[in-house]
């Protein structure tokens, strides 16, 4: 057998195509988000599936979400199969409640962010009226009225 068959890609092939560092490529692969295989040189050769998944996965990571959770989807997966249009469906059902979140945190900041800068604090002379004696640091660091309503 070849060291490359027709369906296979090299890790730097792959990398190009998906545009994606190789480094990516084989921190997805150690997650199990992607499969690769050996050759006798011990070289990773990828099934061009892979495409697709390494596409799946920076479409989630850019709608915010987990590689744990996009692994929990893939894992639905053959080594060698790649996510369809019947996944991405069922995936986006399941994270939807997760976006909905995200989109009200960042509504709050919008509506917020010309009046404070989230108690933890800069905005002295107004969180005065708000934030007497610093109540929200005592719920912890950061950004408390920004984040948490």
């Amino acid at each position: 057998m070849s060291e490359t068959t027709p369906y296979e890609l090299t890790i730097g092939e792959l990398a190009e195509r998906a545009g994606v560092q190789t480094s990516a490529l084989r921190f997805y692969d150690k997650l199990g988000l992607i499969h690769s295989r050996r050759t006798t040189g011990n070289q990773r050769r990828y099934h061009r599936a892979m495409l697709r998944r390494v596409a799946f996965i920076r479409a989630s990571q850019a709608a915010g979400i987990g590689l744990d959770e996009v692994g929990a989807v893939l894992s639905h997966l053959g080594d060698d199969e790649a996510p369809g249009e019947d996944m991405w469906e069922r995936a986006t059902k399941c994270w939807d409640d997760q976006l909905e979140d995200r989109i009200a945190i960042l509504q709050r900041i919008r509506a917020r962010l010309t009046k404070c800068v989230g108690c933890g604090c800069l905005s002295l002379k107004e969180c005065q009226l708000i934030n007497p004696d610093d109540k929200y640091a005592q719920e912890g660091p950061g950004p408390r009225r920004l984040i948490h309503d």
